[in-house]
């Protein structure tokens, strides 16, 4: 399945920012953290707890002046989104450094040339404008989504995962799932247990095992299990608990732990894992067939 994996967390500086962003005079109210305040970070249920959300923002000159100086002198390095430009610059959605600044007193040094042994450049900037490019950075991330999502982008909570083939689903369900699943046994209306598609479909990809909801088809989530031979042929079985090159932990049917020393191939060690099936199709499934089983699904009531 094609993944795509959010921006990383950064150690850098100076902000860049963005066609997207809406000008200062739409920033939100101190105390108030805008689109990325409360919703954004805490759900909408805690109110605004971190600093770019708490903040007092800059006049909309300031703001409009770090703009002006950031467009010119930052973009291309930390990108018009805050997470990387064509230079290879960091994502400063979660920069410590930008996130825990105030008023420039953490950005500006930066600027100034704080960290160019670690690639950031000094830029000989004055202290107005290095203040004005930090202040222009939070009224950025004062709009910032949950997750660190940019200002304007789509909230994933809000898309519509129904718009697969349940016809070509089901053909597809028949052919690579119907060994291990039955839509009359285990996943009997299992449509109706999910009111949210985005939990189905997070289900069934993963088969339960790394996300909420519990196993596909019902019931809890499964241990991998694990079967220990030793050299002599005895056995022991139980559920894993760790296994590394020198030592697997389980624990046995009576409660009890037993850890096993490993020496190179010995003793045999085989785990039973029982998402393996899932573990196996995710990276071959597309987008397509991912949503039109989950198209089918959902009319398992």
């Amino acid at each position: 399945m094609k993944r795509r994996v959010a921006a990383g967390l950064v150690c850098a500086i100076s902000v860049v920012v963005v066609s997207w962003a809406q000008g200062p005079e739409q920033a939100p109210a101190a105390g108030r953290g805008g689109r990325g305040g409360a919703a954004g970070m805490g759900g909408g249920r805690r109110g605004p707890s971190f600093p770019q959300q708490t903040r007092k923002l800059a006049p909309p000159e300031v703001i409009a002046r770090g703009k002006a100086v950031y467009g010119v002198n930052c973009t291309a390095c930390h990108g018009a989104d805050l997470r990387g430009g064509d230079q290879g610059g960091p994502s400063l959605l979660r920069s410590l450094a930008a996130l825990s600044d105030q008023h420039g007193e953490t950005i500006a040094p930066i600027l100034h040339g704080a960290r160019e042994d670690k690639g950031m450049p000094a830029f000989n900037f004055s202290d107005a404008d290095g203040t004005a490019v930090a202040e222009y950075i939070h009224s950025v991330l004062a709009k910032v989504g949950s997750q660190a999502r940019p200002p304007g982008a789509v909230d994933p909570a809000t898309l519509n995962v129904l718009v697969g083939n349940a016809a070509e689903g089901e053909a597809y369900f028949k052919t690579k799932c119907a060994g291990c699943h039955s839509v009359a046994g285990d996943l009997k209306g299992v449509g109706a247990r999910y009111e949210d598609a985005r939990a189905l479909q997070n289900t069934w990809v993963t088969g339960g095992g790394g996300g909420r909801g519990g196993r596909f088809g019902g019931g809890g989530g499964k241990p991998s299990t694990v079967t220990v031979t030793f050299a002599d042929g005895r056995k022991l079985e139980g559920v894993l608990v760790r296994k590394d090159d020198f030592l697997v932990t389980l624990t046995l049917a009576d409660g009890t732990r037993r850890s096993i020393p490993r020496d190179g191939g010995e003793p045999k060690i085989a785990v039973h894992d029982p998402y393996a099936a899932h573990k196996k199709l995710a990276p071959t499934l597309d987008d397509k067939d991912m949503h039109d089983v989950t198209a089918y699904l959902a009319t398992l009531k």
